[in-house]
């Protein structure tokens, strides 16, 4: 299979029902995507696959052979963190930090489709992303300074 992962062409020798989590945990050390259910059920998973957030766990690998996949990775770098990073730091965010990979890539996808979300509209988006720590609410604070961020360009 082919892919495009965080702006760089792998190929990897996989099985076609392998899920998309495990080519690039296993097969290309990409380590952000976390295994967290199995399921698509938490979002510990979650990664961009053209543009879209999806499940890498419930993804197979013939589905997104050719695609252009990015990871927590590629989302920023340690010097030019994404404006959602930014946030998630500022807010301190995470605890144990398990999802937040997840939550951060869904919360990016989000802000490209509603630059100037409500609570509701962040509560709805991104309750399907657990965090057992229960940082909800600052994961809300944190969307609404990155897309006030983002505004401001």
């Amino acid at each position: 299979m082919r892919l495009r992962v965080n702006g760089v062409e792998r190929e990897v020798d996989v099985e076609d029902d392998m899920p998309l989590l495990w080519v690039l945990r296993d097969e290309m050390g990409i380590t952000g995507p976390k295994y967290g259910c199995g399921v698509a059920q938490c979002g510990a998973c979650t990664v961009h696959l053209d543009g879209m957030p999806v499940r890498s766990c419930s993804i197979r690998a013939h589905q997104a052979d050719g695609g252009d996949v990015t990871t927590i990775e590629g989302l920023g770098t340690p010097d030019a963190l994404h404006v959602v990073q930014e946030a998630w730091i500022e807010k301190q965010v995470a605890q144990c930090g398990y999802c937040q990979s997840g939550q951060i890539m869904a919360a990016a996808a989000f802000l490209e489709l509603n630059p100037e979300p409500t609570d509701d509209a962040i509560d709805r988006a991104l309750s399907a992303n657990l965090c057992r720590c229960g940082t909800f609410p600052r994961i809300r604070e944190a969307v609404h300074l990155a897309a006030a961020k983002l505004r401001e360009g």
